[in-house]
């Protein structure tokens, strides 16, 4: 996956333009922890955008700010300020949260509280983007919970949630110790998020 940050457009500039090359499609998300389920199931779903054609980035779990987000507060770290970029530059974007506590993490909440410097762009929040959600738990009582509460939060950040969400089951032990994916269901469901995402990511920047 490359960072595709590197081109860097106006967002003046036309949707089909900004696109001329391939989409930019960001995850983001994953747990503190490098490696994490949730992590690994982002890079399924950007995997499979990549090999639809699109440029990739992840913003994974230990890549994320810590500090609580300030809207007084000007500076951003060295994480936020490149998180910020990532989510402004995305034409797409997948989030990927573990449960905890029958909703999203903590840490994922506070990402995409950061969303706030975009509120003064031209594409304010995530407006005209499709959002993918991908969420893991151990217990399957919480996935529905914790889907529902990340597509709120996409909504109110003016994106667009995919019809289908990856809620995926961790109980089962879906990776083995190498990271590699053994069940054929959750590696599906990971790239059906990203099929969704690259779809009408193209569509609205062949509208547009």
């Amino acid at each position: 996956m490359g960072s595709g940050l590197d081109c860097v457009l106006s967002l003046h500039t036309p949707c089909s333009e900004r696109m001329s090359h391939s989409p930019l499609i960001v995850g983001i998300g994953g747990t503190t922890r490098a490696g994490s389920a949730t992590e690994r199931c982002l890079r399924l779903a950007l995997d499979h955008a990549q090999a639809l054609g699109c440029r990739t980035l992840l913003v994974s779990g230990p890549d994320l700010p810590t500090e609580i987000y300030d809207a007084s507060h000007g500076q951003r770290s060295a994480k936020a300020a490149a998180l910020v970029q990532a989510l402004r530059q995305a034409d797409g974007l997948i989030l990927g949260t573990p449960s905890y506590h029958g909703s999203l993490s903590g840490l994922m909440k506070n990402a995409l509280d950061y969303a706030e410097d975009l509120r003064q762009d031209p594409r304010t929040y995530f407006q005209d983007r499709a959002v993918g959600c991908i969420v893991c738990a151990e217990g399957a009582q919480a996935l529905g919970s914790t889907l529902v509460a990340l597509r709120s939060v996409v909504h109110a950040l003016r994106g667009w949630p995919t019809p289908f969400g990856a809620a995926v089951h961790t109980a089962v032990r879906p990776f083995d110790a190498d990271g590699r994916v053994t069940d054929e269901t959750v590696r599906k469901a990971c790239e059906t998020v990203a099929d969704e995402v690259v779809t009408f990511t193209r569509r609205w920047a062949a509208a547009g």
